[in-house]
């Protein structure tokens, strides 16, 4: 065997090698961050004003437990923890394939303007239809959807240029302008609703995790279920977006379908997640820059990883929002965004 061969067995070894240490890497964070999850899952059924010991609660989980302890845990603490993890995988996911498709580490569907125009469209629906039914509930991911669909559209159109594709500076400073505009238009409809609607509007905006039935829970978990497998399947088409339009269109990819494909899961998820949550931001930007940390940039484990990592974000500041002022709540979007500001100001610093 000549030399040169030989250089080239150790080199496959090598890259073999490294590749089993990273997927070992990646199996092992991705069991500590479903084990955080659920020890936080616990915790936050025994956070809140009335306070249920853990004996308590594993009682009223089996069965026992008095008529009250019953209707605290499964009638308001169990939907709204639910509804936090789903929420957080949903926007953490969302900001995943944005940054995927742009190439921008800055890209989040919150910066971007994307879950204002989902929001904007569920603000007018429920500050002038009459009443918040059964039917309504369900319409409103569809809405939230259609909106956040025509901001993606708007923001995507103008920051895409013919041969060079989505340029990443141009989509940012177009979702800042469009999500400044989204902005003045929401406060021009709530200076207009009823004085009985704006208190629930202004805790909504601030981010406030308010659907907390398990028809909220019913509305949002057809969009979780469909979209997030289909994403996790397309791992291995983002991976060669990722390496540029010109070499993912020599490789074989069809890059504006993907982008568009994607884009619309992305705009789906962050859409209904809007619908239940109110306007909780960064977590479509935090998640996946903490999960790319931890298991690198290949979306077959960074996909799954955003999603665990954005669900115990929102899930402990949902916690924290209901654990500081007591009997008081802090929205879940606050805590998010104490965070999430100044990580953003660093993103932005050292960009290039």
């Amino acid at each position: 065997m000549t030399q040169p061969t030989l250089e080239m067995d150790n080199q496959k070894s090598d890259i073999s090698s490294a590749d089993r240490r990273q997927h070992r890497r990646s199996v092992i964070v991705l069991l500590t961050l479903g084990l955080l999850i659920i020890i936080a899952f616990v915790l936050s059924m025994n956070t809140g004003f009335i306070r249920l010991s853990p004996l308590d609660t594993i009682r009223t989980l089996f069965g026992g437990g008095t008529e009250k302890e019953q209707l605290i845990l499964f009638d308001f603490r169990l939907p709204r923890i639910v509804i936090s993890v789903l929420i957080g995988a949903g926007l953490a996911v969302s900001g995943c394939i944005m940054q995927g498709i742009s190439r921008n580490a800055l890209a989040d569907p919150g910066i971007l303007g994307i879950n204002a125009g989902a929001g904007l469209v569920v603000l007018i629906f429920v500050a002038y239809y009459p009443n918040m039914g059964t039917a309504s509930i369900f319409l409103l991911p569809v809405l939230a959807w259609i909106g956040a669909g025509v901001t993606a559209a708007i923001i995507f159109s103008l920051s895409y240029k013919r041969h060079k594709g989505l340029l990443p500076t141009r989509l940012l400073l177009t979702g800042v302008a469009v999500a400044a505009g989204i902005s003045a238009a929401t406060i021009v409809i709530t200076l207009r609703i009823n004085p009985e609607k704006y208190q629930f509007v202004a805790t909504w905006m601030a981010g406030s995790i308010w659907g907390t039935n398990w028809k909220f829970v019913l509305a949002l978990l057809p969009f979780i279920v469909i979209l997030l497998p289909f994403v996790f399947s397309k791992a291995r088409t983002m991976n060669v977006l990722n390496l540029g339009e010109m070499t993912a269109t020599g490789l074989g990819a069809k890059v504006s379908r993907e982008q568009i494909v994607l884009l619309a899961a992305a705009v789906g998820l962050a859409g209904s997640c809007v619908a239940v949550s109110g306007g909780i931001g960064f977590v479509g930007l935090i998640g996946p820059h903490l999960a790319r940390r931890l298991v690198g940039p290949k979306h077959q484990a960074l996909l799954p990883a955003s999603a665990l990592t954005g669900s115990f974000m929102v899930i402990v500041a949902d916690m924290l929002g209901r654990l500081i002022l007591q009997p008081s709540e802090i929205p879940a979007g606050i805590i998010v965004a104490i965070v999430g500001a100044p990580y953003f100001l660093y993103l932005l610093a050292h960009s290039r």
